[in-house]
């Protein structure tokens, strides 16, 4: 272990005079206080680790840095973990009764057919041209004779429509 470490009062005034802005500063990028108060205290596990490597005058700004760096890690922890979650939904669902197969994918082609339908002409053209004719973005702008930009913005649009459609969400 390292012996040079902040001083045990030090940590304190700072824990005292920055633990609650940094709160408030982690609870707006993470919206749940639980996952804030763990960056918080991941943060604070930091400053007694290296805190003592950084500068008195440059404590406060370092500490936000840390605490945003704490966020950013936690939210991919949970990506991660969400992702986990639904694929071993679905490789649990497969092995569960093979004889039920065949059915759960024709649900899910009909909820992707029956959300594909809502989405404005567009924006289906776009997905359709990326997913079922494998075509670049440039080559569907440039078929469309629309900015590669728009092209973008109408999949990512679509997506998220998808994303959000009431067919879809037992799937995704």
């Amino acid at each position: 272990m390292d012996h040079e470490q902040l001083d045990p009062a030090v940590v304190a005034a700072l824990y005292a005079d920055h633990a609650e802005p940094l709160r408030r500063f982690l609870l707006g990028l993470l919206k749940e206080p639980a996952v804030a108060n763990d960056a918080l205290q991941a943060t604070f596990a930091k400053v007694v680790q290296v805190g003592h490597t950084t500068a008195a005058e440059s404590r406060k700004a370092w500490l936000f840095q840390v605490a945003y760096r704490e966020a950013m890690a936690g939210r991919r922890r949970e990506a991660v973990a969400s992702r986990a979650v639904r694929h071993a939904a679905w490789s649990t669902r497969d092995h569960d009764d093979p004889a039920d197969l065949p059915v759960i994918r024709f649900e899910a082609v009909e909820a992707v057919r029956a959300a594909l339908a809502k989405l404005p002409e567009k924006q289906r053209r776009v997905v359709h041209m990326r997913i079922y004719e494998d075509k670049t973005f440039k080559a569907i702008a440039e078929e469309l004779g629309i900015p590669l930009g728009t092209a973008l913005a109408r999949m990512r649009t679509a997506l998220g429509k998808l994303r959000k459609s009431e067919p879809l969400r037992d799937y995704l």
